[in-house]
């Protein structure tokens, strides 16, 4: 049986969907089976970032209207072995998806694949809840700035009302010049007002920006993002 993991974040623009897609990229290079699953209706991007979104024929309001199959959703992402997505539906309104129906249909995924990983949308869109309820295990990614830790304080709270109790914190854009000032928190400082253990760190760089642009994960394809990744997801996936 899999895991469902969802990747969520307190506010937009911390990288959240790119952080989604590295993940799943190393998780499948180590031989797991991983489905990504876009929870941001009526603003995907994860389908860019990987690369497909021109073949995207069916999304997820489809396959909880029964409209397709489960595997006519799933695009396979090319490069990467057992590395598939299903988008969510570009047309807001297009359908109202049920916290049973989502929690149903992951239920069948798991049984599929080793990894379901949840790009969530941000506290302020009104699907962080749904996209939340079936997962086990929260990734929280933000940036170091007293803003964004506030804004995932709502988050980390919502995520305890869920009961899920396996919880992490990816720090991203990180620009370790700026740490020396001490004009922006150091991890430890993120860790002991979140309250959470911190999984790894992602350094600012322009090249995992443009990779993510001309749809391919960094780490699928250089070495030294691989590992960054690959430390982070040996990290999540110990976690009991």
């Amino acid at each position: 049986m899999g895991e469902v993991i969802v990747v969520a974040s307190g506010k937009d623009g911390v990288g959240k969907t790119v952080i989604t897609s590295n993940l799943g990229a190393v998780l499948a290079k180590e031989g797991h089976s991983v489905l990504l699953l876009d929870l941001n209706i009526g603003y995907r991007n994860l389908d860019i970032s990987l690369g497909v979104e021109n073949r995207v024929v069916y999304d997820l309001a489809d396959v909880v209207m029964g409209v397709c199959r489960i595997k006519q959703a799933m695009i396979k992402i090319t490069g990467v072995h057992n590395f598939f997505l299903i988008s969510a539906p570009q047309n807001k309104g297009k359908t109202s998806i049920s916290n049973v129906e989502l929690s149903a249909l992951c239920s069948e995924l798991k049984k599929i694949f080793d990894f379901v990983i949840i790009d969530a949308p941000a506290v302020t869109e009104n699907g962080l809840e749904l996209a939340i309820s079936p997962a086990d295990k929260a990734v929280v990614v933000i940036v170091p700035e007293y803003a964004a830790i506030r804004d995932a304080e709502p988050l980390n709270a919502m995520l305890a009302d869920k009961g899920i109790i396996k919880k992490c914190v990816i720090i991203n854009k990180i620009m370790p010049g700026l740490y020396r000032t001490g004009l922006v928190p150091d991890p430890e400082e993120i860790s002991e007002m979140l309250r959470l253990p911190i999984v790894g760190m992602v350094a600012f760089d322009q090249n995992i920006h443009i990779s993510s642009n001309i749809g391919m994960p960094i780490a699928a394809v250089e070495d030294r993002y691989a590992e960054t990744f690959k430390k982070i997801v040996d990290r999540i996936t110990s976690r009991s």
